[in-house]
């Protein structure tokens, strides 16, 4: 009987599926780190020299199609298409770039290492978690400066969506420098909205829902770097953990 007829592995059965249905079509392989921890059990950390946990639809590193082999460092830029996304890491950061998203990766200026110091997201959704390192996020209307910390980032034209899931965070919105927020928290504690604009001068930066991401993808991308999540994640919260993105720490 051929083993592979009726898997009795959940994570076999997911695999085989995606195979079936071209998920790797795009440049990614079965022997990718997603097709090797899907069968061989929960994620972890990703092999050095390996930048991508999972890249689905249309994604471009430098304007190249992303596969397996693609590298990602600072100085990239990313961009996924419609129906689209890529989870990947960069040296000690890792990253989850929803559809239609474009993200420009910067080194620290006039550094001898290639740390990545900053990033752009232009357009778009990141979820992304750093070590406890100075890091800046700029948006449209939006400039953070973080230092170990998970955030989840929405970005347009005319305002930032900015959750601080944990750590220590300080917003400020481009357009009215007397806006700014410092946010300390351990478990989505109090995600803003950073308007474009100063028509309202002092008063930019407006709380905001939690919404758009969850506990399991942040313990995902956590793991793909070595690390896990802070305590205040040790117990389930449901209103963090929605419907899907079934990976379980």
């Amino acid at each position: 009987m051929n083993p592979l007829a009726e898997p009795d592995d959940p994570r076999r059965r997911l695999l085989i599926q995606a195979l079936a249905a071209g998920l790797f079509s795009g440049g990614l392989s079965a022997c990718s780190p997603l097709a090797a921890q899907m069968v061989g059990g929960r994620p972890s950390k990703l092999p050095s020299g390996t930048s991508i946990y999972r890249s689905t639809g249309t994604v471009t590193v430098n304007n190249a199609p992303v596969t397996q082999e693609t590298q990602i460092r600072p100085g990239d830029t990313l961009r996924t298409g419609k129906d689209s996304e890529i989870v990947f890491v960069v040296t000690d950061c890792s990253f989850m770039l929803r559809a239609e998203s474009h993200v420009v990766l910067e080194t620290e200026k006039g550094a001898a290492t290639t740390r990545l110091a900053s990033l752009k997201l232009l357009q778009g959704r990141m979820l992304s978690v750093y070590p406890p390192a100075p890091m800046q996020i700029q948006t449209a209307t939006a400039t953070a400066r973080i230092r170990g910390t998970g955030v989840y980032v929405e970005s347009d034209s005319e305002q930032t969506y900015f959750c601080t899931c944990f750590g220590l965070t300080e917003v400020t919105a481009n357009d009215d420098p007397d806006s700014r927020e410092t946010v300390t928290a351990t478990h989505h504690n109090k995600p803003l909205y950073i308007l474009a604009g100063a028509k309202n001068r002092g008063s930019s930066i407006r709380a905001a829902p939690f919404i758009n991401h969850t506990d399991q993808e942040l313990a995902l991308i956590e793991t793909l770097v070595g690390r896990v999540l802070p305590p205040s994640f040790v117990f389930p919260d449901s209103r963090y953990g929605p419907p899907g993105r079934g990976y379980r720490p």
